[in-house]
């Protein structure tokens, strides 16, 4: 169960000037030719008030200079978490290309805007299914979901504009560190870390594998 990483590695040299424009070249790597599956999946991690951690797999919607987006139900334990504690991980984790993306900073709501904005391109299916589940909550049964899927459904057919739900909505986690982690033979991987500045430039530094 232990692989050989035989990658090209990663030099100071060839990083880009901001963390941000350095995951727009993984990421387009990631996404060529299916390279990975579903390569904006990331792990969020966060932790609640009393510092008791939960991570669950989600899916980055946007990124750009200011910080990677997406949206849950403002409800949902991440949701709370994120209200009591707004510091949070992701892990793009891009397995068969041997490369991990690992952030660290302050997550923020977008502003409902933005949210509505995202919430009219998604499937009407998906839009519905952002009323029917109180995310995180605990119900009797599948069939009580379904049920509440139908109802909508029919209240809102195909074709009908579904309104924003309020207790839904974006995240951006703004960074204050990015590592690029690159898998290297004999478990010597590449490190390499942007931190934030308080002048808002970014220091890059190695770390040991």
């Amino acid at each position: 169960m232990r692989k050989q990483y035989r990658a090209e590695g990663l030099d100071e040299g060839e990083l880009a000037g901001h963390p941000m424009a350095q995951f727009e070249r993984w990421f387009r790597q990631a996404s060529a030719e299916g390279a990975v599956f579903e390569p904006n999946a990331m792990v969020v991690s966060t932790a609640d008030a009393e510092g008791r951690p939960s991570s669950r797999t989600v899916l980055m919607k946007a990124y750009d200079e200011r910080g990677f987006v997406f949206y849950t139900n403002y409800e949902s334990r991440k949701g709370r978490d994120l209200a009591e504690n707004p510091y949070v991980s992701l892990l793009f984790p891009w397995h068969p290309i041997a490369r991990q993306v690992i952030v660290i900073g302050t997550a923020h709501r977008t502003g409902r805007d933005e949210t509505a904005a995202y919430f009219r391109t998604r499937p009407h299916g998906s839009q519905l299914g952002a009323w029917a589940s109180v995310q995180s909550a605990v119900i009797r049964s599948r069939a009580e979901l379904d049920a509440g899927y139908e109802e909508l459904s029919t209240r809102y057919p195909e074709g009908e504009q579904v309104p924003v739900p309020p207790n839904w909505g974006g995240f951006r986690v703004v960074p204050q560190s990015v590592e690029f982690w690159q898998g290297r033979p004999n478990r010597l991987h590449d490190r390499l870390r942007y931190v934030a500045e308080p002048d808002g430039s970014w220091r890059v530094e190695r770390l040991s594998p």
